[in-house]
């Protein structure tokens, strides 16, 4: 892409949602980015054309959408910058672990090339969010790791690796993780799935925590 274009902040954050979309395995239409991002499918719907004339998405026949290269190349600016002011919020700022999501999409799209170079520097060069994500290395991410805490059988005890970009966004689940200690590098025992009910009970340190089938496929484990 042309170094003159300079992109709005709103079409950052599309680029960043498909970006979180197919790192999280999701395949990427109008609707689910408009769910995604809290707009109307007309909204999605001229913002995505804005975004194939400047080259930086593309439809396919499927009406999947997809980042070209240089899409790819700004997205993964996005997101690193995402993730690193993440872990300034949290371990510099001492700003709650849920919240921090909130905050740094507000701050995210002001941050400079030196200033994230620096802050890099600063949190040590760090590989992953707070939330267990991995951080953008230059060209590349490393893929996220781990099964779906929904996917677990009852008996099994599972170390958290991540919790998914999809439960950032609902700040009222990620402080039900918060309260009930559902971090990344925490132990639980799956102590039972009711899957009538939609529901996967664990025991942990604090004792149980019932969850839902939905938020518990939010939950990366291993």
């Amino acid at each position: 892409m042309a170094e003159n274009i300079l992109l709005t902040t709103r079409a950052e954050e599309y680029l960043e949602a498909v970006l979180n979309m197919k790192i999280e395995g999701r395949k990427v239409h109008a609707v689910r980015l408009a769910e995604r991002l809290s707009v109307s499918p007309p909204t999605v719907a001229g913002a995505l054309k804005r975004l194939v004339k400047l080259n930086l998405i593309k439809v396919n026949s499927k009406k999947e959408i997809e980042l070209t290269e240089n899409g790819e190349l700004e997205a993964l600016k996005i997101v690193r910058r995402h993730r690193l002011i993440e872990l300034l919020l949290t371990d510099i700022l001492l700003v709650d672990w849920a919240e921090c999501h909130k905050e740094a999409c507000r701050l995210e799209h002001s941050v400079t090339s030196l200033v994230e170079e620096k802050l890099s520097e600063r949190l040590g060069n760090p590989l992953m969010c707070p939330h267990g994500n991995p951080i953008p290395q230059g060209k590349m991410i490393t893929l996220p790791q781990g099964t779906q805490l929904s996917e677990i059988v009852k008996g099994t005890t599972v170390d958290i690796v991540r919790i998914s970009e999809e439960a950032t966004l609902n700040l009222e689940l990620m402080r039900f993780f918060q309260k009930h200690g559902i971090l990344p590098e925490k132990i639980f025992l799956v102590k039972d799935v009711n899957l009538s009910a939609g529901t996967v009970t664990l025991e942990g340190k604090n004792g149980e925590v019932v969850i839902g089938t939905k938020a518990a496929s939010t939950i990366w484990v291993k």
